[in-house]
């Protein structure tokens, strides 16, 4: 079959030229991304400073803000080192029920947000099945500024594992061979063998997870308890501003929001584009 059928030398394309797609992605996201947030920037840039001063300086905000932020980057902490380790134990080991494990990694990606709270706070509730053996021993999460850091945790170990592991796959075990016949401890082959290879892809999915944790909503609200000042997270704040019809508070949070995450995505993309480079200059 002739791969030139689009006439005077130029290839046959499936898809129409490059005028008419282009004209329909910018519409499309005009609509859907760019016309909203260009909105919300409108509105947040009638305020005034003093209104701007008046909005921050609340406790109330200043605790939300901290919850968020401070315990997402807890929860990306944590499971870089989860993530870690649940991608090594995925790759280096085969044990019954593998697969199975493989596939429970994903669940969060498809189970309802506000189903995964509620499991988590009939899980850890004072009566439920792990919440009756920690509390006596002191610890409490449910309805606590730890128990959003868990709901963090449940939704950003996916995006750990699912970058490290296909990377951990690509890793030649004879490297790691060799390494030990040199006579490198375990320790050092991890540090100076594997984790220079493996920090690119720890990275990103570090800063998936925080930017994952900071917008979460479904899951926090249940387990939290949302209590204002105490374990009150930005978003719930936001919802709470426009139903007490505070538009003002609501735009000013939701832009201070979207532009730490459009930073989050500037560094998100950094250091993918970093991975692939090293990935590409390995390869060569």
């Amino acid at each position: 079959m002739p791969r030139n059928r689009g006439g005077a030398g130029r290839p046959w394309r499936v898809i129409p030229g490059f005028g008419l797609t282009l004209g329909l992605t910018l519409g499309w996201l005009s609509i859907l991304v760019l016309i909203p947030l260009a909105s919300l920037f409108m509105l947040a840039s009638g305020l005034s400073w003093q209104q701007w001063g008046a909005i921050l300086a609340d406790d109330r905000v200043e605790a939300a803000f901290l919850l968020s932020f401070g315990g997402a980057l807890v929860a990306a902490l944590i499971n870089a080192g989860a993530g870690l380790l649940v991608a090594w134990v995925l790759v280096r080991y085969s044990f019954p029920g593998r697969r199975v494990v493989d596939a429970l990694v994903d669940l969060p990606f498809a189970l309802p947000t506000a189903v995964a709270g509620i499991a988590l706070a009939a899980l850890y509730a004072p009566t439920g099945w792990l919440g009756r053996l920690i509390e006596p021993l002191g610890l409490k999460v449910a309805f606590t500024p730890l128990g959003a850091i868990v709901a963090m945790v449940f939704v950003g170990l996916p995006f750990v594992v699912r970058t490290v592991q296909p990377v951990l796959e690509d890793i030649d075990r004879e490297v790691e061979e060799a390494a030990a016949s040199l006579g490198a401890s375990r320790w050092q082959t991890f540090r100076r063998v594997l984790l220079p290879t493996l920090a690119p892809p720890l990275l990103t999915g570090f800063a998936l997870a925080f930017a994952r944790a900071v917008g979460e909503y479904g899951s926090v609200i249940f387990i939290a308890g949302n209590f204002p000042g105490l374990s009150e997270i930005v978003p719930l704040l936001i919802v709470v501003r426009l139903e007490q019809y505070d538009y003002v508070g609501a735009t000013a949070i939701a832009a201070i929001m979207l532009v730490a995450s459009f930073l989050l995505l500037l560094l998100i993309n950094g250091l993918q584009r970093w991975n692939r480079d090293r990935m590409a200059g390995s390869a060569a």
